[in-house]
């Protein structure tokens, strides 16, 4: 037989009957090409066998230290290292896709299809996972994995000056309540960790998330972790509820990692009942933005809750807004701003740019 794509026949082989052998793959070579070299066929076996195991199929991309996302779509397999995105002499065919997303999620009990096509995930070494299959991506699955270093980044790398930095440190241990902005894949998340670093360790922090991230270097330390819901569609724990059953667990400081939804009323009205010196982040270019957004999102979900008040809120909980953003340099703090009350309105004062 001549022509044949052996590696993806053996392939389909080996998504087809999980745990098949080596010997057995290399028997079915033999059948369909028995004039191919050997030794190509045991190499084509070997590389089938690794790319029928999923995620071993990424492993040059989530292998690299350095690489802090790999996405996956139609047009290949594509990697961000210290902000630049380039893409990987890896290509993966559909078939080896939906292998990778079956092996992702099927250990974590969950499961997509075009009734429930996309699906935010925590693998065991903690990255973040996003599926989305067909039909809301017509050209194939896209998986974005990203990843989070052991590596302790300090807060001097986001502001050098080291002036900047004491200011920063000056307001967390005067337990300022402080909201992170900036755009996707900014540092937001990161910068948190770093600010986390001037807590008195003496202190009680509970952490919310959607997807577990924060890895904060301090001796008591609570996280809780939203869960979806299971793939018949009930079970799942929103971020709001979980922020709300952390008042009763006696914080002395909350930390929530990404605030995107109702829940940022949940987070108001915490900061506005004694726990201060608490965090959060979420998307904005600016500080100024950062509290309109704020505002917004808290009060999505709750009709006829008045702006108002909202806003009030976000003048009295909001404390001081720091402002990451990824530029030629790395990842970078370039302003920060104190909220001031403006007759129930909130205020961004830049008290630093860079």
């Amino acid at each position: 037989m001549t022509g044949i794509d052996l590696t993806a026949e053996l392939l389909d082989e080996a998504v087809a009957r999980p745990g098949i052998g080596a010997g057995a793959l290399l028997e079915r070579a033999r059948r369909l090409d028995p004039l191919r070299p050997l030794s190509e066929v045991e190499q084509i076996v070997t590389t089938v066998r690794r790319r029928a195991d999923g995620l071993a199929a990424l492993a040059p991309a989530l292998d690299a230290p350095d690489v802090d996302e790999v996405m996956v779509s139609a047009d290949g397999v594509w990697v961000e290292r210290a902000g630049v995105v380039e893409r990987l002499r890896l290509d993966l065919s559909r078939v080896e896709v939906d292998v990778v997303v079956e092996r992702i999620l099927k250990p974590l009990g969950l499961r997509v299809d075009p009734s429930s096509p996309m699906i935010d995930a925590r693998l065991p070494d903690g990255s973040r996972v996003n599926v989305v299959v067909p039909p809301l991506c017509p050209d194939g699955p896209v998986v974005t994995i990203r990843r989070f270093a052991d590596r302790r980044v300090r807060l001097v790398e986001f502001c050098p000056d080291p002036e900047v930095e004491a200011f920063v440190v000056d307001r967390v241990r005067r337990r300022s309540s402080i909201l992170v902005v900036g755009g996707t894949g900014a540092g937001k998340t990161t910068l948190l960790n770093a600010l986390a670093g001037s807590i008195d360790p003496g202190e009680r922090v509970i952490t919310v998330e959607d997807t577990a991230e924060l890895r904060l270097r301090l001796p008591h330390v609570v996280r809780l972790e939203a869960r979806p819901a299971n793939a018949e569609g009930v079970g799942a724990v929103p971020l709001g509820a979980l922020l709300r059953n952390a008042l009763r667990m006696r914080p002395d400081r909350l930390v929530v990692g990404e605030v995107r939804g109702a829940e940022a009323f949940d987070l108001l009205l915490a900061l506005n009942t004694g726990h201060d010196g608490s965090m959060a982040t979420c998307h904005a270019v600016s500080a100024a933005t950062g509290l309109e957004r704020l505002a917004l999102l808290a009060t999505m979900g709750r009709p006829g809750l008045d702006p108002a008040l909202v806003r009030h809120q976000v003048a009295t909980g909001i404390d001081s807004v720091a402002v990451v953003r990824r530029t030629a340099e790395g990842r970078r703090l370039v302003e920060l701003a104190d909220v001031v009350d403006d007759g129930g309105l909130p205020v961004a004062e830049v008290v630093w740019a860079g």
